[in-house]
C-alpha cells in the first residue's frame, strides 16, 4: 500500500470537485482518475496537472485503470447515474447497484486492501452493496453518509446564531435524504447546548425545525437553480479522505455498518463515527430520545425495504 495514494472512480462533477479540492488543499501524494470515458479522464488529468505550479505541494495526477487500485490507500467511488425525472429511488438504486457491483469487482481484482469511500446515491444502499461485494471488513467500506448534510446544518446554524461554523458541534443523522434528523440534545455551540442558547437569546425553538428543513431542501433548491450539486460534496469527500490518510481520529457523520447499535443490525446508515487510517475506528453511539430513535428507525426501514425488494438479489446474482 502506498501512503497518500488515492484512486477516484468517476470523473463527473462530484468526483472532479473532490479532485480539485485535493489539488488546492494538499495532503494527497498521488491521485489516479478512472472513468469509462477515457478521453475525458485524460483531459481531466491534464487540466488538473496544469494547476500544480500554484498548488500547496507536489502531487502526482494521472489517468489510469483499475490496476492502480492495488497500492492505493483509499479508493473513492463517485460513479453512477443521477436520478431522472419520473424515476423512483428504487429504480435508481437498481441501476446503480449493478454499476457498483461491477466497479467493486474490478477494484478487488487488483488486489486492493485499503479503504473504499462510496459517494454514489442512494449512498447508504450503495455503501452496503460495495461492502457485500468487496468482502472487506465493515470498517473499511464507508459511505459519505450525512457528511454534507452536517456541513449544511452547521453553515445554516452559524448564519442564524452569528458564530463561526467551526464552533458549531451538531450532526445530521440517518439516511442521506428526506428522513434525516438532528439529535438536538447533542448539539452544541462551543461547549454550550444549542437549546440553552436558543432560550437565553429568546429565539423560538421552532426555528431549529426550520433550520433542519433548510438542510433537507438545500439539494432540491440547488438542483432547481443549477441542475446539480457538487462543490459541497466534493469538499466533504476531501475532508473524509484526509481524515483517513492523516490518521486523524476525527468524528464525522459517515454511512457505516450498524451491528446492534441504535437497535439496528446489518444496515449502513449515517451516524457519528471516529475515522482514522483503519477507516471506521469506533461509532460514537448517542443516547437518542424517543422521537429521534423513531426517526432513525424510519430511515433504516426505508433503506431496508428498498434493499429487500431487489437489491439483495442483484448483489447475489453472478
Amino acid at each position: 500500500m502506498k501512503k497518500g495514494k488515492v484512486v477516484l472512480v468517476g470523473t463527473g462533477f462530484v468526483g472532479m470537485s473532490m479532485a480539485y479540492s485535493m489539488l488546492n488543499q494538499g495532503g494527497i501524494e498521488e491521485l489516479v482518475l478512472i472513468d469509462i470515458d477515457k478521453e475525458k479522464t485524460k483531459g481531466e488529468e491534464m487540466d488538473l496537472s496544469h494547476g500544480l505550479p500554484y498548488a500547496p505541494q507536489k502531487m502526482v495526477i494521472k489517468a489510469g485503470d483499475y490496476d492502480a487500485c492495488k497500492e492505493a490507500e483509499v479508493v473513492v467511488i463517485t460513479a453512477g447515474v443521477a436520478q431522472k425525472p419520473g424515476q423512483t429511488r428504487l429504480e435508481l438504486a437498481e441501476v446503480n447497484t449493478k454499476i457498483m457491483k461491477q466497479i467493486t469487482q474490478s477494484i478487488m481484482a487488483s488486489g486492493f486492501d485499503g479503504i473504499i469511500v462510496v459517494a454514489s446515491n442512494p449512498v447508504d444502499l450503495m455503501a452496503y452493496v460495495v461492502w457485500k461485494v468487496s468482502g472487506l471488513p465493515k470498517n473499511k467500506v464507508i459511505g459519505s453518509g450525512t457528511v454534507l448534510d452536517t456541513a449544511r446544518l452547521r453553515y445554516l446554524m452559524a448564519d442564524y446564531l452569528k458564530v463561526s461554523s467551526k464552533n458549531i458541534h451538531a450532526y445530521i443523522m440517518g439516511e442521506h435524504g428526506d428522513s434525516s434528523f438532528v439529535p438536538w440534545d447533542h448539539a452544541y455551540v462551543g461547549c454550550k447546548k444549542v437549546k440553552d442558547i436558543m432560550k437565553d437569546n429568546h429565539h423560538p425553538m421552532e426555528d431549529l425545525k426550520k433550520i433542519h428543513e433548510g438542510v433537507v431542501n438545500a439539494a432540491y433548491e440547488i438542483i432547481e437553480k443549477k441542475k446539480a450539486t457538487y462543490y459541497g460534496i466534493g469538499m466533504a469527500l476531501n475532508r473524509l479522505v484526509k481524515a483517513i490518510i492523516k490518521d486523524e481520529n476525527s468524528i464525522l457523520t459517515v454511512s457505516t455498518y450498524l451491528e446492534n447499535q441504535y437497535g439496528q443490525n446489518d444496515i449502513y446508515i449515517g451516524v457519528p463515527a471516529i475515522i482514522n487510517r483503519n477507516g471506521v475506528r469506533d461509532l460514537m453511539e448517542l443516547n437518542l430520545n424517543e422521537y429521534e430513535q423513531e426517526k432513525l428507525d424510519t430511515s433504516c426501514k426505508l433503506i431496508r425495504e428498498m434493499r429487500e425488494n431487489s437489491i439483495d438479489k442483484i448483489i447475489e446474482t453472478d
